[in-house]
């Protein structure tokens, strides 16, 4: 992997356990020769995982619609800030330049971001890693959630498999390093009842 795309929040949240994970995991991104793509804020856990980033010799790839950089919140220091038209072309830029996609604590726009990319995988529109990094907890009631709705039988267990969780930012980045997709096609026996 030579680029992670990493979606995050514009807040710094609650607890200063959150922007510790971004600096671990920045640390870690620059140690394993691995480019930053994320949204291209300055601000928040965004600005602490590029800052970190940058600081540690690697480099930073920030994507981010023009109605966010006229709000001059964009990161003024990247090694890249690509400016797009709308958020669908941020997204979408995002999954095409990254070999993976991480979620750090965030809130709504972080989830809908990874459950985007969640999506595009299990209908095979890639075959790439997608992880959420559950500091303090942050993810359990999603995890909970996504059991449910694999018990519920509205997600199938190997699309469930498809999320990789951890807490720990290094572990995280093996488990996706030696992810292999799964080698089903979602829509097989969609016929069947």
């Amino acid at each position: 992997m030579k680029k992670i795309c990493v979606y995050c929040g514009s807040s710094p949240g609650k607890s200063p356990e959150y922007i510790e994970a971004a600096r671990v995991l920045g640390r870690e991104l620059v140690k394993r020769d691995i480019t930053l793509v994320y949204g291209g804020a300055s601000v928040g856990i965004m600005g602490e995982i590029a800052d970190t980033v940058l600081s540690a010799g690697g480099e930073v790839v920030g994507i981010m619609p023009q109605a966010l950089v006229d709000k001059e919140i964009s990161h003024s220091g990247l090694t890249d800030l690509r400016v797009v038209g709308s958020m669908h072309e941020r997204k979408a830029m995002m999954e095409d330049i990254s070999d993976g996609f991480i979620a750090l604590p965030g809130g709504m726009g972080t989830i809908e971001e990874l459950f985007e990319v969640l999506t595009w995988s299990q209908l095979g529109y890639h075959r790439k890693p997608c992880a959420l990094l559950n500091i303090k907890g942050y993810y359990d009631s999603i995890t909970q959630f996504l059991n449910h709705a694999v018990e519920e039988q509205f997600v199938k267990p190997i699309h469930r498999e498809m999320i990789l969780i951890e807490h720990k930012p290094d572990r995280l980045l093996d488990l996706m390093a030696a992810y292999k997709p799964p080698a089903v096609d979602k829509w097989i026996g969609r016929n069947e009842t």
